[in-house]
This record gives C-alpha cells, structure tokens and sequence, in this order.
C-alpha cells in the first residue's frame, strides 16, 4: 500500500496544538470533520502567550488584524499572523504561525500551517495547507463535488474514500499554486501551475 498521502510524509508539525490534532490520524482528512470541537477543546485549555481577542477566537503575540476582517468562532490565529482588510475567517480556522490572509480572502474549516499565504482573493474550505504554501491571486481550494458525491482522494493507483461530502486541498509543505488566465482567438483558458 503506497502511504504517501499521510500526515507525516506530507507535513512538518512543530506546534504542540497542531501535533495534537493530527496524532491519531492516519490521513490528514480525518480531523476536518472534528475541527470545531478540537479548535473549542484547545481554546477552552489555553496556550501560553495566547490571549482571547473575543470569546471563541484565541490570538497569539504580534497578531495584525484588519478593521475590515470578519473572524467567526471558533479561531485560533498564531503568532506573527496578518489578517488584511476584507478578509473573512468563517469558523473552525488555524492559522499557524506567520500566516497572511490577504484582501477578499475566505477561509473555513481549515488548518494552514505556519507562513502559509493567502494574499489575494483566495477561497480556502475544508482544507489543510502545509508549512510555507502560497496560494496565487484567484486561488480556489473548492470543497464540493459538482455532483455532491463523497470525495475520493487517489494516492498512486489506490482510490481512498475520505466519506466526506466536503473536501478542499491536502497540500503538503512548500507547495505554490499559480493560477493563469488568458485569451487566445476567443478561448478562455486557465491554467494552474503547481510547484512542490
């Protein structure tokens, strides 16, 4: 069985709280469906050098948030983390250590790990982001099936059932996503440029 779609092949974790999610799962998916309570559990036990900016949203040092930005509970934004204007943290978010969410940028359900960036009008859903990713202007992770099937993640030749209706992007450490659009003889393409 190829094994290369699981946490540790895919992510370096240095944070305790973000070891403590991922420590008893086997592929990264299977703590998307427990986010909140697992965000809510942390916040509740507290992390030293955290402090409350509202009930449910646990920020750490060096923290910029924009007037603008909408955070909903339950959040916890690391240190050194930029939350830009127009942003909106939709509920059951970590953001690691130096994260930047940039303007017109959603997030939900996810987990992006330290110095992730997602400066320009992303859309982040049901997702887990590793160390040092980069999301181009107009980067979607999209969570949902056209057809509203479970997602099915391929890893080699193997075809593994998540169970899950809503799945975005597994990306692992260092991944920079480039989206393109052009305009040739009244063709629209747009092309993504993956780079790991």
């Amino acid at each position: 069985m190829n094994n290369s779609i699981n946490c540790k092949e895919l992510f370096t974790i240095n944070d305790f709280f973000l070891k403590e999610l991922f420590s008893d799962n086997k592929h990264p998916w299977e703590t998307l469906p427990n986010l909140r309570r697992l965000i809510e559990s942390i916040i509740e036990q507290g992390i030293d050098g955290y402090s409350l900016m509202k009930p449910g949203v646990l920020i750490g040092k060096d923290v910029s948030i924009a007037d603008s930005a909408r955070i909903e509970s339950p959040v916890i934004i690391a240190d050194g983390c930029e939350v830009r204007h127009g942003a909106y943290l939709r509920g059951s978010v970590i953001l690691g250590k130096g994260c930047v969410i940039g303007n017109s940028s959603e997030v939900k359900n996810s987990i992006l790990m330290n110095k992730v960036q997602a400066p320009h009008y992303n859309y982040i859903g049901d997702s887990i982001l590793g160390r040092g990713v980069h999301l181009g202007a107009g980067a979607i992770c999209s969570n949902l099936r056209s057809d509203k099937q479970h997602v099915s993640v391929k890893d080699g030749t193997l075809c593994l059932k998540t169970g899950m209706r809503k799945l975005g992007a597994i990306l692992g450490d260092g991944v920079e996503i480039i989206v393109t659009h052009t305009e040739r003889e009244n063709i629209h393409n747009t092309i993504i440029y993956i780079f790991a």
